[in-house]
């Protein structure tokens, strides 16, 4: 069975710098799209950025664009996503998602990915 399990989730100043990692198991397929949500109190969650496995690009959704950058490193199995600059209003639980045999193209929704992790919290103070 597919399993993902996030970490790197840490409390941290305003402007600093975090990166999260998603290490997943049980993937037996090549192309595949991975991406990264994030989850506000009380709310749905929110599309941070997709990448598709093996060689495929990254896209962002508007509120990672420009400032977040994912990568994939195919001999470890593992997405990350860098955060640089941090806000106050980044404070969240961060998902990582995946939609198997499938490259990112239209894979847009909380529905598009049938695969996730538990999350890890982000939290960023004044």
């Amino acid at each position: 069975q597919v399993q993902l399990v996030e970490s790197g989730g840490d409390s941290v100043q305003a402007g600093g710098s975090l990166t999260l990692s998603c290490v997943y198991f049980g993937v037996t397929t090549s192309t595949n799209c991975m991406a990264w949500f994030r989850q506000f109190p009380g709310k749905g969650r929110e599309r941070l950025a997709r990448i598709t496995t093996p060689n495929g690009p990254a896209t962002y959704g508007a509120a990672a664009e420009g400032r977040f950058i994912i990568s994939h490193d195919n001999a470890k199995n593992t997405i990350s996503l860098q955060m640089n600059s941090l806000t106050p209003e980044a404070t969240a639980l961060y998902y990582c998602a995946a939609r198997l045999a499938e490259d990112c193209w239209g894979k847009t929704y909380v529905t598009d990915f049938p695969s996730w992790g538990r999350g890890t919290q982000v939290t960023v103070s004044t």
